[in-house]
């Protein structure tokens, strides 16, 4: 079962990635390829948050993820325990805050405020390392003390295979500084990882990762809306059509997951035109699809097929299915099926898990009459919502 913060994760459904920091502006360098960047190439022409989250705020998310510190080590806000930060860059003199400001736009357009944290860094490849483990919680507590409120902290494994962090010390400094705060992937999770970067989850969606098993997790689908997390002059071609992305979304937050989508800011410290354009269309579809309901039924709890009623003939080409996430997750199968008046019945959809939300397109019907029937069940039946949609 999903504790309350897990449930509240899941209504989030659609996030934002920011991969922002010096590597966008150096366009020839790939993970962990070990090549300098010096401080003097960090400088905005017209850096914005703000207008980040505007724009993401205008498409429907409901929170964002800044990269405070990527794999190179740079620091996005002015850490006190390396020189390779902001402050020691042209940007603004020396006294510029990426990630003060990125807060400051979250909380103004209301989302939700997600900090992700390389553990893994250039130069930190020893098994063991204590000096390394102060280093990590010292920059981690600066993140989490000096910003207010932080929803959500975001550890990228990559880079770590092998290391031995000080897990317990580290959570404990995390959570006795965030209580409410959820952890993504590691450690202590609250949140897991679909296993790619294409934006999919799996299908049935296990709410779980293979690392923990036994662990109830809400899955998110992190991908990119272009080939490269950071901003690349040469990958503009590369911007995925809206199709993609509506097909991106109906198989990660229509199988019940979350999705992060990734935009690199560009080196005015603005968000491409081009993404914006796209990403603004993409909110406008998802709404235009799923806004408005032509009718919603309340499931009952104890039969295990559920009847979808209209006052007449209606045209209908999806339903949208809900699992109460205070109970235990139990439907395994289901179909959907067109209920002719002879009392025939005619398959539309076979689906498995359904959990926060199974979107489920089918062919466009003309019908009086729909029926979701739970053909696999571990347990009692919960569904909290039908909604259809033309």
């Amino acid at each position: 079962m999903f504790n309350q913060k897990q449930v509240d994760f899941l209504n989030w459904e659609f996030g934002v990635f920011f991969h922002f920091g010096i590597r966008t502006f150096y366009e020839d360098h790939r993970d962990w390829d070990m090549k300098e960047m010096p401080l003097e190439g960090f400088c905005p022409t017209d850096f914005s948050a703000d207008s980040w989250c505007k724009t993401i705020s205008e498409a429907g998310a409901a929170y964002a993820v800044l990269t405070c510190k990527h794999h190179d080590g740079f620091a996005n806000w002015p850490s006190a325990y390396t020189d390779y930060s902001v402050k020691n860059t042209p940007w603004k003199n020396g006294n510029g805050d990426v990630v003060r400001e990125f807060c400051d736009a979250c909380r103004k357009y209301s989302l939700k405020v997600g900090l992700y944290y390389s553990p893994a860094q250039f130069g930190s490849k020893d098994t063991v390392s204590t000096d390394y483990d102060n280093y990590f919680i010292n920059q981690i507590s600066e993140l989490l003390t000096n910003y207010g409120k932080i929803d959500y902290l975001w550890f990228d494994g990559c880079g770590s295979e092998g290391h031995h962090y000080d897990e317990q010390r580290i959570i404990a400094a995390i959570r006795s500084l965030q209580p409410d705060i959820l952890i993504f992937n590691m450690w202590d999770p609250d949140t897991g990882w679909c296993q790619n970067e294409l934006g999919y989850a799996p299908y049935p969606n296990p709410n779980s990762v293979p690392e923990f098993p036994s662990r109830m997790l809400p899955l998110e689908c992190d991908c990119r809306i272009r080939d490269n997390w950071f901003y690349y002059d040469s990958d503009a071609g590369s911007l995925k059509s809206l199709d993609a992305l509506m097909g991106i979304y109906e198989l990660s937050v229509g199988r019940g997951a979350n999705l992060l989508l990734n935009i690199g800011p560009d080196r005015r410290g603005r968000l491409p035109d081009a993404d914006v354009a796209r990403l603004l269309a993409f909110g406008d579809a998802i709404r235009a699809l799923y806004a408005d309901p032509i009718a919603i039924a309340a499931a009952s709890q104890t039969e295990n097929y559920f009847e979808i009623s209209f006052e007449q003939k209606t045209e209908v080409s999806c339903l949208i299915l809900e699992e109460d996430l205070s109970a235990e997750l139990a439907v395994e199968a289901f179909t959907i099926t067109l209920v002719l008046n002879n009392g025939q019945e005619h398959i539309l959809y076979s689906g498995k898990t359904i959990g926060h939300k199974a979107i489920c397109r089918f062919p466009t019907v003309i019908c009086d009459k729909l029926r979701v029937n739970i053909t696999h069940s571990s347990g009692e039946i919960c569904l909290k919502n039908i909604s259809a949609y033309r």
